[in-house]
């Protein structure tokens, strides 16, 4: 089992991530894309990232949004897993 990141280690990982921030204890990521295949699109993409990671976000979709959030449940907080989970998102060509 992972160890939830310390105070300044996230506060270090949010820095880097860029466009993450913590919401409700959790990491957080509107994506935004031109139409709803596109958000579907990319839902299907990190789905695979997330089946071969092992890791799987909540997630919400309506039309042309999606947010993600990223926590290690039976961790109890965010931990490295969700650190490469997120930067794995990110490095998708499919942003928008």
């Amino acid at each position: 089992m992972s160890k939830p990141l310390t105070p300044s280690e996230l506060e270090a990982a949010l820095a880097a991530l860029g466009e993450w921030s913590l919401d409700q204890g959790k990491l957080h990521r509107r994506f935004e894309f031109d139409d709803f295949i596109a958000a579907f699109s990319f839902m299907s993409q990190v789905a695979i990232l997330a089946e071969r990671a092992d890791h799987h976000p909540e997630w919400w979709n309506v039309y042309n949004k999606v947010d993600v959030w990223l926590t290690t449940h039976d961790s109890g907080g965010i931990t490295e897993k969700d650190l490469a989970l997120a930067r794995a998102v990110d490095a998708r060509d499919c942003l928008g």
